[in-house]
């Protein structure tokens, strides 16, 4: 079968050989012109108000590799790619490295299966930097081992994705027990399940956390992937998970310097309706304020996800050492501590936090010369 070019109403048509069609609208095609992005940023300079709404070609043909145009009002022809139209006609998605499918899991994953990571590797190769942070985007969770003895050794492996994202508890935090917190993670005390953050406009991305001793009795990491927990919950009870889904609830900050609240559901989707985040701690959670008559219903949602995350089932406890660091989606994977005993020795890890947007920018830059052709297909497959 031949490639083959027609004219419907506002929008030209190509057939190609396997009988597949593209249906390419003039204005999409005058605006998508590659003439009209810069040549060094790659940014759009074509103006759309510039020409009508109902802009049509002057000519159209084909050649062996380009769709070829004029438009009215210019002296030059424009040329379009037919492998790029394939790739990029309207309704099809741009192929994204960092779109790939998630392998969900839960305790039957235990500390061996955590992906892990060389320090040294990581640092000084591209491509092992490359398979570490595709495998900590695929679970959500990794662990980096062999990191150098140093309190700063685990900022520049961070740093090898993108810059560290400040928050109000500033770009580092030390997590230790301390006098007069102002957060549960600076005691002593078991931390439950919980996403860092909730009551930021957006909460922090992917957290690092640097185990720069763990010496004292107690103090095991805990995690938990929520987007695992999320669709049973939703498989079990659909009602509850469009609750929670659907409901924006307050969370809330504050201290003697810092009030900073926010509102969002617990369960977040993306355009697709597949679940993407997770906000979820009760320690900060503000006071609910739903009308009465939504409360119960979102009660008995809130209680059922609730129970969900404290399964054991679900739930993942490991014991962090020194020169190690796990690296976690913060918006995926929940996490938590067991109790410790300060007297029996330090413990104190270093957090720092990298954006979401910033470790896929990443990983699709190292995909051009180090990525896997099938890592790259958009999908939201998801592996139990």
């Amino acid at each position: 079968m031949a490639l083959t070019l027609t004219q419907e109403q506002g929008a030209l048509v190509l057939t190609f050989p396997d009988g597949s069609t593209a249906a390419l609208p003039h204005l999409w095609l005058r605006d998508a012109d590659p003439s009209g992005f810069h040549p060094q940023t790659n940014e759009r300079t074509f103006d759309l108000m510039s020409v009508p709404a109902d802009i049509t070609p002057e000519h159209a043909h084909l050649t062996d590799d380009a769709l070829v145009l004029r438009w009215p009002g210019t002296a030059a022809d424009s040329r379009f790619a037919l492998d790029w139209l394939a790739m990029h006609a309207p309704g099809r998605r741009r192929s994204d490295p960092a779109a790939m499918p998630k392998h969900l899991w839960g305790a039957e994953l235990g500390p061996d299966g955590i992906p892990r990571g060389d320090a040294e590797a990581i640092m000084n190769n591209d491509a092992a930097l490359y398979d570490w942070i595709v495998e900590t985007k695929r679970y959500g969770v990794s662990v980096v081992h062999g990191i150098a003895d140093d309190k700063e050794a685990g900022m520049a492996i961070a740093e090898r994705i993108g810059f560290l994202a400040p928050t109000n508890f500033g770009t580092i935090f030390e997590v230790m027990s301390k006098p007069d917190p102002n957060n549960i993670a600076y005691t002593a005390e078991a931390l439950p399940l919980h996403t860092d953050l909730p009551n930021q406009e957006l909460p922090p991305g992917v957290q690092f956390l640097h185990c720069l001793a763990n010496e004292s009795t107690g103090g095991g990491s805990i995690i938990c992937d929520g987007l695992r927990v999320a669709r049973d919950f939703e498989r079990e009870d659909p009602e509850g998970f469009a609750i929670l889904r659907d409901t924006p609830i307050p969370f809330r900050f504050y201290d003697t310097e810092f009030d900073i609240r926010t509102r969002h559901p617990v369960i977040v989707t993306d355009s697709d309706g597949a679940v993407s985040e997770i906000c979820y701690s009760t320690h900060l959670a503000d006071i609910l304020d739903l009308p009465a008559d939504q409360v119960s219903a979102w009660y008995a949602a809130y209680r059922g996800l609730t129970a969900k995350l404290r399964d054991p089932a679900y739930t993942v406890t490991l014991r962090l050492g020194t020169a190690q660091m796990i690296v976690f989606d913060n918006r995926r994977v929940l996490h938590g501590r067991e109790s410790f005993d300060p007297s029996t020795g330090m413990r104190h890890l270093r957090g720092f936090y990298v954006n979401r947007g910033d470790f896929d920018s990443r990983i699709r830059v190292l995909a051009r010369a180090h990525g896997d052709a099938a890592i790259g297909a958009d999908s939201a497959a998801e592996l139990a």
